[in-house]
């Protein structure tokens, strides 16, 4: 298994209203499955880098709700704007900012709870139009779909869970 990709790569999916609800609900309920991926770890463990050279516990933690505040922005413009060009970060530094290492991990389960609530509302009942609605990536050159972003996202919080419960099980961690 690759460590990097436990759950594999992200693959777009053709647009249906099953892949829809799985993808709403992979939204909606990510805030409890992070939070049920760390339950009873100690500081040791949030310490511990999911693979050789990956980020700690910890920085999975905060990147997510780092990353998905980001795409809950990027749906909002994309509702909103003509094919606006979203802003890229630099994730790795962001992992890197004195917030991740002094600030406790429930801060960033407790964000990711409000975000995921206001993040589906906001695109729970999105017209088959509104999916087809794009953005700009400007370092990917590319126009992206909301439909894109929402299995994208919807695949990136499974992503960090797996690295994160694939790593309990690596060590027995109960």
């Amino acid at each position: 298994m690759d460590l990097r990709y436990p759950i594999g790569k992200y693959e777009p999916q053709p647009f249906s209203d099953k892949q829809k609800r799985a993808w709403l609900q992979d939204i909606q309920f990510l805030p409890g499955l992070m939070e049920q991926a760390i339950e009873n770890l100690d500081e040791r463990q949030f310490d511990t880098p999911y693979r050789d050279g990956g980020w700690t516990i910890k920085q999975v933690v905060h990147h997510v709700p780092d990353s998905h505040m980001n795409a809950y922005t990027r749906f909002k413009l994309g509702l909103t704007e003509d094919k606006p060009v979203i802003k890229p970060y630099d994730e790795v530094e962001w992992a890197n900012l004195r917030d991740v290492s002094v600030v406790p991990v429930n801060i960033s389960i407790t964000l990711l709870y409000a975000l995921h609530t206001r993040w589906h509302a906001a695109i729970r009942d999105l017209t088959d139009e509104q999916w087809k609605r794009t953005v700009i990536h400007p370092e990917q050159n590319k126009e992206l779909t909301l439909w894109y972003l929402l299995g994208s996202y919807a695949w990136h919080g499974k992503h960090h869970v797996a690295h994160i419960t694939s790593l309990r099980e690596r060590k027995g961690w109960q």
